[in-house]
């Protein structure tokens, strides 16, 4: 660009020199406010720290950095897991790199060693069948491995002196089997082909030892070793299978040298953490209160010999995430309220509570508390980064951030994030957060997408909220308001709060997010005529039941993996026993008109809202089918476009780069044609991803 020079100012007549500085002001204002916003590629390009872990001496934390391929670059895949360690001053440095997926990092009891679950390759460039375990000097050096087992190593937990672990893997298939599998033999038996998870303890001082099984009935999962090396605490469920898993865990200790059961203990319903006090006496769970209970979110005591559980953190206001012990008679939690969190302590008989931190934001999700009993770090987020690293001294200074592991994010402009509180008509106060519309104008009404989480034993909290399914901040940049409505049935606000949407499937929680709609359209935020809906799963429930029964409050819809059928949903789901008693609660046999008229499929005749329905071919939480039904009610009414998208190798949920980037953009695509375009048939089937490619100049 050529600068003006002074001297050709005096020689233009005055009107002129002030129009053209008129002008120039003008470009300069418009510069100025003209926002670079988030866009679906910035979406694709996210990275976030994902899995923590910190030193016994509390200096160094490590953490795995979730970092997705460019289809168009590295190929098509799911995330790659990377490896990384900083100290407390931010200063991270790349362990483990590449086309791996790190998982369950810890550090040895000496300090000197992370240790973690992967397939690698060797030298000879020979990759593991399974997962195995591994260990990393902190000091430098190659990673070497530990266990190779006969199948995948899922979990690990160190003896206090280093010298043995016990770690969690299937039974393996005997010799036979695998050659019948070979020669085409390898059908499968439908729920009864299963093969128990195990424990196994190796001795790592002996290069000759051979992993030794206990003998306990039931798939075992979190596996912790007692700080006296003497017992091992774990949770056993009667079967692998799903449903067993989510509702039938039961705390169990063990006697590590004999592997003889010690005690199990009858807690109900949905497990969390179990963690060993410093003394080996006690063991402090987070638990549900009872089988109906949607989610574990309360803090109990057992006595490590056996025992009932007793109470010491119920009836709150939010729902733990997290405990540690500080001692043998304090916990350490983290706490969800609302859409905020808490960090506290709490003695051990539940009556002398201490807030640490209750800073709105930002939102933490996940601590780690290191076996010197003050340093902790916590996983944080904001409404401008998701998952990031924090360090946090107890009874010290706020959490300090030590990662920025997504810089462009700095270059962004985000809009205004608040979260709104109103009332259901039936009086209930609920809350949601809002994104506003980048660069909004006061007094103007704007396109409204309503994003509805799943579940609904979940929750949107005010931290990030941008991602391949959830519109956010690119829809802010696109011109819309986006809400996140925490409706009746959400955890984060206790058990009574989780347990008000229960047998009452689309009931009153569906009917909070009209109420939702209806608030933001009377303060004048939103167009009443041009309101979207999206979720995943439940959030795909709740889209198809506002897309047919409740169809005049939205102009589109996307669902995506979500239920359309009651029904066929109980005769088809891995999750039956979940469903009957954290959802309906009764049998569809019991209320079988009920079950149907609370089914989308039912009101497909009604439906007058453009549906997109997105659905992972290999999906056994909510068949496929509940996907194509809904598609073949409302196609062949024929009232209303529909269209319906199958993922290949995707199920609950879409873990493929290519196959999130393209839900991502259908998605807008979709909005965008019916809230702010011309609407009537569909776009195109075609998309356009050419803003992923790398720029080849």
């Amino acid at each position: 660009m050529y600068a003006l020079k002074s001297s050709h100012l005096f020689q233009t007549p005055k009107w002129v020199a002030v129009l053209i500085s008129s002008a120039l002001l003008v470009i300069m204002l418009s510069a100025s406010v003209l926002s670079r916003g988030m866009t679906v590629e910035d979406v694709a390009n996210l990275q976030y720290a994902y899995e923590i872990a910190i030193s016994p001496d509390g200096q160094l934390i490590a953490y795995t950095l979730i970092v997705r391929p460019n289809p168009f670059v590295e190929g098509d895949g799911e995330a790659n897991r990377h490896l990384y360690v900083t100290d407390r001053e931010g200063n991270p440095r790349p362990y483990i790199t590449g086309e791996v997926t790190i998982k369950n990092i810890a550090f040895t009891p000496d300090g000197q060693y992370i240790t973690y679950i992967a397939e690698r390759k060797n030298d000879n460039g020979d990759e593991d069948k399974d997962d195995a375990l591994y260990k990393i000097p902190i000091a430098g050096g190659e990673s070497r491995k530990i266990i190779e087992f006969a199948t995948d190593i899922r979990d690990y937990t160190w003896s206090p002196d280093g010298r043995q672990v016990a770690f969690l893997a299937k039974d393996s298939l005997a010799d036979e089997e695998e050659e019948l599998e070979e020669k085409g033999f390898d059908q499968e038996i439908y729920e009864e082909d299963w093969r128990h998870v195990r424990v196994w303890i190796l001795d790592t001082d002996d290069p000759g030892a051979k992993p030794r099984r206990l003998e306990l009935p039931g798939t075992a999962s979190s596996i912790t070793w007692s700080p006296d090396g003497k017992t091992l605490a774990m949770a056993l469920a009667p079967t692998p299978l799903i449903d067993d898993t989510y509702m039938y865990r039961r705390v169990t200790t063990v006697d590590a040298k004999t592997g003889g059961i010690i005690y199990k203990f009858d807690n109900p319903g949905k497990l969390g953490d179990i963690v060993w006090s410093p003394d080996s006496r006690h063991l402090a769970i987070i638990s549900a209160r009872d089988i109906n209970d949607p989610k574990e979110g309360e803090i109990y005591i057992l006595n490590a010999e056996g025992g009932q559980l007793q109470p010491v953190l119920t009836d709150v206001d939010g729902h733990i995430r997290d405990i540690f012990w500080i001692d043998s008679q304090t916990i350490l939690y983290l706490e969800h309220q609302n859409v905020h969190s808490i960090i506290g302590t709490i003695n051990a008989s539940g009556t002398v509570q201490k807030l640490l931190i209750s800073e709105p934001r930002p939102v933490f999700d996940g601590l780690k508390l290191s076996s010197n009993k003050k340093d902790v770090v916590l996983l944080g987020e904001s409404p401008t980064y998701p998952g990031e690293v924090f360090h946090y001294r107890i009874n010290g200074d706020d959490p300090e951030r030590l990662t920025n592991v997504n810089p462009r994010l700095d270059e962004i402009d985000f809009g205004k994030q608040e979260v709104i509180k109103y009332n259901a008509r039936d009086g209930l106060e609920l809350y949601g957060i809002l994104v506003h519309p980048l660069d909004e104008v006061e007094g103007q009404r704007y396109p409204l997408i309503m994003y509805v989480h799943g579940g609904p034993e979940a929750h949107n909290v005010d931290g990030w909220l941008t991602w391949y399914s959830g519109p956010g901040q690119v829809g802010a940049a696109k011109g819309y308001m986006v809400f996140y409505p925490n409706y009746r049935g959400s955890t984060g606000r206790g058990v009574e709060f989780s347990e008000m949407g229960q047998a009452d499937y689309a009931g009153k929680e569906f009917d909070d997010i009209v109420d939702g709609v209806n608030h933001l359209v009377d303060l004048g935020l939103a167009d009443k005529d041009k309101v979207g809906v999206t979720g995943g799963s439940y959030g795909g429930y709740a889209t198809a039941w506002c897309s047919t029964a409740l169809t005049e409050h939205f102009a589109a819809g996307v669902m995506r993996v979500g239920v359309s059928d009651l029904i066929s949903k109980f005769g088809t789901t891995d999750i039956p026993m979940e469903m009957y008693y954290i959802h309906a609660q009764f049998w569809p046999w019991e209320k079988w008109q009920w079950y149907l008229e609370r089914s989308p499929i039912y009101h497909a005749g009604k439906g007058r809202t453009p549906l997109l329905i997105m659905h992972g071919e290999d999906d056994t939480r909510v068949h496929p089918s509940q996907s194509m039904e809904l598609y073949r009610y409302l196609k062949t009414h024929g009232n209303v476009p529909v269209r319906l998208i199958f993922y290949q190798e995707e199920g609950h949920g879409t873990g493929k780069a290519a196959a999130r980037y393209d839900t991502n953009l259908r998605l807008f695509r979709w909005m965008d044609h019916y809230l702010k375009g011309p609407g009537g048939d569909p776009p195109p089937v075609e998309i356009d991803y050419s803003d992923l490619k790398p720029n080849e100049e």
